[in-house]
């Protein structure tokens, strides 16, 4: 039984980005939700002019449920880099251009570092979930690691191939979805996401 409740079994993932719709998706489909994209939908993604991951989340969401009708669920994440000043962070696909280059975003990563003796990084995950009458609530994860060069590994999408978690000798590149998935930043905004909704911790 849920602590507060979807309110419906369909849900729409507020995201072009077929990485994250599927990511998300594996998260939630266990739960008998069916899932469509943004795309699916024929949602247009609105500007994202927030100043945080949970700013920008919480506008996907909300444009999302209020086309569908039904509740939304959105991801704003990315990487931030201590030595960076943060960044890429909110502008972490922006840094891969319209052209969702981010063989060139991790380039621009890497040069950017140069000699910086730290290299210790974070990928940052807020997920938002909105309902059609506005109402919205807002979770948040994060792991931390350190940028590899060069990169490794075809999995997953975006930086995970120069990101390698604490404690982890390989890179979220390397990892099998489901080893990702124990310890993304994703995940662990998902777990909060689904002990508030759903009464459990998303065991």
């Amino acid at each position: 039984m849920s602590a507060i409740g979807l309110g419906s079994d369909r849900l729409v993932i507020a995201s072009h980005n077929p990485g994250k719709v599927r990511e998300i998706a594996e998260l939630v489909e266990p739960r008998g939700i069916l899932v469509e994209s943004a795309g699916e939908a024929g949602i247009d993604e609105p500007e994202e002019t927030g100043a945080s991951f949970a700013e920008n989340a919480a506008l996907k969401a909300r444009n999302a449920a209020r086309q569908a009708g039904v509740p939304a669920l959105a991801d704003d994440s990315g990487l931030t880099v201590d030595a960076l000043g943060g960044r890429p962070g909110i502008h972490s696909a922006r840094w891969a251009g319209p052209d969702k280059d981010f063989a060139a975003a991790m380039e621009r990563v890497h040069r950017e570092l140069a000699d910086a003796g730290d290299w210790s990084a974070a990928f940052v995950c807020a997920l938002c979930v909105a309902w059609p009458d506005g109402a919205q609530r807002v979770y948040e994860g994060r792991v931390t690691g350190t940028i590899v060069w060069p990169p490794r590994g075809d999995k997953g999408f975006g930086y995970d191939p120069i990101f390698k978690a604490d404690g982890h000798d390989i890179t979220f590149g390397e990892m099998e979805p489901q080893a990702k998935h124990a310890i993304s930043h994703r995940a662990r905004a998902f777990n909060k996401l689904v002990a508030d909704l759903f009464g459990d911790d998303g065991a």
